[in-house]
């Protein structure tokens, strides 16, 4: 009874925010109604949080870890060159991007969670447009990765990391991380789209997950990887947010590419999964 409660509000909210401007001629008129069905898709995803709070800081237990454990051992060794910088400080903004990567991979469950409702079928009724809907459902990602800047920035507080405290710095720190969340959610809903099981995609995105974060900059610097190696982290969008994070987050920071190229690659990387969602999005239902 209480799922049907919550399914009948959420379309209810769904139609109030979506039938409002369906018909709109003009370029203007269908980006403004995009914009405000993308947003409303955002509000309903993230009231949800509401339910389950706690889920956000269970997704931080395990970066902590990382952060507490490993960085405070391999500070001790310095066996991994880092420049000018401690070990602990050069490794706080990877585990930054490994907690939104962790909220975010398995952010695929939820679908396959509303398909067996019929939430699904639902949006897939509505006017909304599929590529809305998918990116209305990135950035709630995004919105709940903040909570992991949050608790990431307090733990490298505490362990003394030399944070920087720019005002611009901090707005594109948020920016990296919900474009790293919004990235890496829609990676993890065409997965689901694809697999459209439980069991199937909870294996794959434990698979995923370690390649994606070992494979990149996060805890050591691509220049010391075999050539192999260096390839696929060149390719890996998981890369370009560490750089970007690792610029913008640390007093004195430094990056391998500039932040332009940093947030070109991570929002092409998002339009192109977007785009690929949207249309696998249907397929989910069937």
């Amino acid at each position: 009874m209480e799922i049907r409660l919550k399914m009948s509000q959420e379309q209810g909210v769904l139609h109030a925010g979506l039938d409002s401007g369906i018909q709109h001629p003009s370029l203007f008129g269908w980006i403004s109604d995009f914009i405000n069905k993308t947003l409303v898709i955002t509000e309903l995803e993230v009231r949800k949080l509401r339910h389950d709070p706690t889920e956000l800081l269970t997704r931080a237990a395990q970066p902590a870890l990382w952060m507490l454990v490993f960085g405070e051992v391999f500070s001790r060794v310095r066996a991994i060159p880092t420049g000018n910088l401690s070990y602990i400080d050069f490794m706080a903004p990877g585990i930054l991007a490994q907690s939104v990567l962790f909220v975010a991979i398995f952010y695929g469950i939820a679908i396959i969670w509303e398909r067996d409702l019929g939430i699904v079928h639902k949006f897939l009724a509505s006017p909304t447009p599929r590529a809305a809907l998918i990116l209305g459902k990135a950035l709630s990602a995004g919105v709940r990765a903040i909570s992991q800047a949050v608790i990431i920035y307090l733990l490298a507080l505490v362990m003394n990391v030399r944070l920087s405290w720019d005002p611009f710095a901090l707005l594109g720190i948020l920016a990296a991380v919900v474009l790293g969340a919004a990235l890496f959610s829609t990676f993890s809903l065409i997965v689901a789209c694809i697999v459209k099981t439980r069991e199937r995609f909870m294996g794959i995105g434990q698979i995923l997950t370690m390649p994606l974060f070992f494979a990149s900059n996060a805890i050591y610097p691509i220049s010391i990887m075999p050539d192999w190696l260096k390839v696929i982290a060149n390719i890996n969008p998981l890369t370009y947010e560490v750089d970007a994070l690792r610029r913008l987050m640390l007093a004195g920071g430094t990056s391998v590419h500039s932040l332009s190229t940093d947030f070109i690659a991570l929002i092409v990387s998002t339009i192109i999964l977007v785009t690929i969602g949207a249309k696998l999005y249907p397929t989910v239902a069937r």
